[in-house]
């Protein structure tokens, strides 16, 4: 089990920021390998994804979600992973984006991957973009404000 921690800080509003982060079926816009996520209910995502060449599809439940504040999940199937996303206020346009993750890679090249730093490359890369697009954008795709307590 790999534990990563990243984050990013977005020349945008926090409201703007979180907003944008629950429209999930556009993760595949800056996130490497996310092909596909599709929102089934206001807790659960089914994920395509695609690592070393190898396709996988799973299913994943929200855990926690407050808006403005933290978006959490874990994996309901494939392989081992949960996480949270943190979103901090640093001034009224400007907003720091935290991901904690917990993986357990699963299969040799994922496994050598995650020791070589790649997945934690990823998850920064992922940020990265994410930041990119949104400040790109100004505003959001979209919004879901809704709450989902522990």
């Amino acid at each position: 089990m790999s534990g990563i921690t990243q984050s990013v800080d977005v020349d945008v509003p926090i409201t703007t920021v979180y907003n944008q982060w629950t429209q999930f079926e556009s993760f595949p816009r800056f996130m490497e390998g996310v092909e596909e996520v599709r929102q089934l209910d206001d807790k659960h995502t089914h994920w395509v994804t695609t690592v070393g060449g190898a396709t996988r599809e799973f299913d994943a439940t929200i855990t926690e979600q407050h808006p403005d504040e933290r978006v959490a999940w874990r994996a309901d199937s494939g392989p081992h992973h949960a996480g949270v996303i943190t979103f901090h206020q640093l001034d009224p346009t400007r907003t720091r984006v935290t991901a904690q993750m917990e993986i357990d890679p699963e299969g040799f090249l994922e496994k050598v991957g995650d020791k070589l730093g790649m997945v934690e490359g990823r998850v920064k890369g992922d940020l990265q973009r994410f930041k990119e697009f949104i400040e790109h954008r100004g505003s959001e795709t979209g919004a879901w404000r809704g709450d989902v307590p522990r």
